[in-house]
């Protein structure tokens, strides 16, 4: 008989309130199942990837990854106050192939993120980064609905 052994889970976060909710769930999880957490953000450099790098540029790309650094920090100091072990990650990339890129090169058994904050327009135009990883991963995806979600879903019935 075979049995699911989950001991790495990659938790993607982009600092927003959008992913607290996948971030407490999935340390939770793997507090109960001693597994080992890669708090993962990344870093969208399209947006201005056919921008030239001056002085002004450098400055907004730098405050851009020291935000990644922050959200992945957070998710550790979370860890840490619950037991969890933590690896913070910062890449640079389009997430969800970063997301499913690390998680494959790494041999992760799980991905759990939110939804990251987009909604409306954002959206539509550039498509939900936790729908493209659930499309495009190999490995299981566990995606966890944020409050602020549930409370628009609600509002709208």
């Amino acid at each position: 008989m075979n049995t699911l052994s989950i001991e790495k889970i990659v938790i993607a976060t982009d600092g927003s309130e959008y992913t607290k909710n996948a971030i407490s769930f999935g340390l939770s999880l793997a507090k109960m199942l001693g597994a080992k957490v890669y708090a993962l953000s990344v870093l969208d450099i399209a947006p201005v990837m056919s921008v030239p790098i001056d002085g002004a540029w450098k400055g907004v790309f730098d405050l851009m990854h020291e935000e990644c650094q922050k959200a992945s920090a957070h998710v550790r100091k979370m860890g840490e106050a619950v037991g969890v072990e933590v690896e913070s990650v910062v890449l640079e990339g389009k997430p969800a192939e970063k997301i499913v890129e690390y998680a494959e090169e790494n041999d992760m058994d799980l991905i759990v993120m939110g939804t990251m904050g987009k909604s409306g327009l954002d959206r539509i135009l550039l498509g939900s980064v936790a729908e493209r990883v659930v499309r495009i991963s190999h490995t299981p995806v566990l995606v966890v609905r944020s409050d602020k979600e549930i409370e628009n879903m609600e509002q709208h019935q």
